[in-house]
């Protein structure tokens, strides 16, 4: 094929270098070295084109391995892609089962926590109810009997007084003073005992709220959607003293 190109920029060079006819676009060229280049190029033409033809044919045959390869690995890629998908979808369903299993024992474990919340703050209820029942109790019975020992120590003090004419006046004043500051410390003591049943329900009120609202939260993340896998997970419950 090199010889073909070469005898053409040969015939290309003797016709741009030939002598032109006057008044005409012609020109005259040797004979002689131009039927020369055009045998050779004649001579040189069949085993170029059967070259060209080899090349041709190996081209077709590489064509035809390629097509053959590309639909093998085509094939190959399928049935990868069909095994992975599957072994995804298995993987998926496994994970998608253990987070339900997961949510499943969370969710028992948040029903046996508030169970056992609602159990502690009912004894700790019943507990406080009875230590402020019996504090006021004994602060109502100490009052009474502040106010009995008053009142008898007034009457001997006003009978006292009465067996002395020169302080009876005295005397009526005095036990009107005692009566009276038994019945202010009764009062004292009865208030102070309320206050103290108060402060006690208010605690527990407290507490009883702050296991209500435990309890809600715990049931409103329960009802929200699981997350498929890939997806950050936060703590089910924040429980507050």
């Amino acid at each position: 094929m090199y010889r073909v190109f070469e005898a053409l920029d040969e015939l290309v060079t003797i016709v741009e270098e030939a002598r032109g006819v006057p008044m005409t676009s012609s020109c005259v060229v040797p004979r002689g070295d131009t039927l020369e280049l055009l045998d050779d190029i004649r001579d040189a033409l069949p085993g170029e084109v059967d070259d060209a033809q080899d090349v041709l044919d190996k081209r077709d045959q590489l064509i035809q391995t390629a097509r053959t390869e590309a639909a093998e690995t085509v094939t190959t890629a399928n049935t990868e892609a069909d095994r992975t998908v599957a072994d995804a979808q298995a993987e998926a369903e496994r994970i998608l089962a253990d987070a339900r299993a997961r949510a499943e024992q969370m969710m028992s474990d948040a029903h046996g926590e508030a169970e056992r919340m609602v159990a502690a703050g009912q004894a700790e209820f019943q507990n406080l109810t009875d230590r402020s029942r019996a504090e006021s109790e004994r602060m109502i019975q100490a009052g009474r009997d502040a106010y009995e020992r008053a009142i008898e120590d007034g009457r001997a003090e006003q009978a006292r007084l009465v067996a002395q004419t020169e302080v009876v006046q005295a005397a009526h004043g005095e036990a009107a003073r005692i009566v009276d500051e038994a019945h202010v410390e009764a009062d004292k003591q009865r208030g102070d005992c309320d206050a103290y049943v108060d402060g006690k329900l208010a605690e527990f009120s407290e507490l009883l709220a702050t296991t209500l609202r435990t309890v809600d939260s715990g049931r409103n993340h329960l009802r929200s959607p699981i997350n498929l896998p890939g997806n950050s997970r936060t703590s089910l419950y924040d429980y507050q003293a």
